[in-house]
């Protein structure tokens, strides 16, 4: 892996409508100079879930050009198929489909985060529910853009990935970007 231009990341969830948004949104927003993230589902729901959509505006993260897509737009053969160096999975449905074939041999992780769109207990418990969703990913997110990505041999980068999706999203907290409060 070279460090010349940012690093292809699609984020998977089977509905490309929570999780995989927030983290597409956090990821380009706090560490888009290193990073390009994409993401897709393998059975979108057609549109972004509105607290999505609510909770990134209030938070001041970009939402514009986010939408429900499939994941086949990014498999080989794809009409928008870019070369990925990343695929995190980020329910736990998606982590244990048959994947298509990507370009570009991707690493590939599984960071199980809660889904937030579950949540029926009313509009209190549904907004938490997102917020939390957001805190789990910003904070894994920002100790995956702290690896030395350029640096570390495969086999290393891989294990380190996929030991962030084993944080303990109670108790662990990962440094904010720089230039962030």
């Amino acid at each position: 892996m070279t460090p010349d231009a940012p690093f292809n990341v699609l984020f998977l969830c089977t509905g490309n409508s929570a999780r995989s948004v927030l983290a597409e949104s956090i990821m380009n927003c706090t560490h888009g100079d290193h990073f390009l993230a994409y993401s897709a589902g393998s059975d979108p729901r057609g549109e972004v879930h509105p607290k999505t959509i609510e909770l990134l505006r209030r938070l001041n993260f970009p939402t514009e050009g986010l939408r429900s897509k499939s994941w086949d737009e990014f498999a080989t053969g794809g009409k928008t198929a870019v070369p990925l160096d990343f695929i995190i999975t980020v329910c736990d449905d998606a982590a244990g489909e048959t994947c298509p074939v990507w370009p570009g041999h991707p690493i590939t992780a599984h960071w199980g985060i809660e889904n937030p769109a579950a949540e029926k207990r009313g509009e209190m418990w549904e907004r938490a529910a997102f917020l939390r969703a957001f805190h789990h990913l910003r904070n894994r997110i920002s100790v995956f853009a702290a690896l030395p990505v350029d640096k570390l041999e495969r086999t290393s980068l891989t294990a380190e990935i996929r030991a962030i999706g084993r944080l303990d999203d109670t108790t662990a907290s990962a440094p904010k970007p720089a230039g962030t409060s």
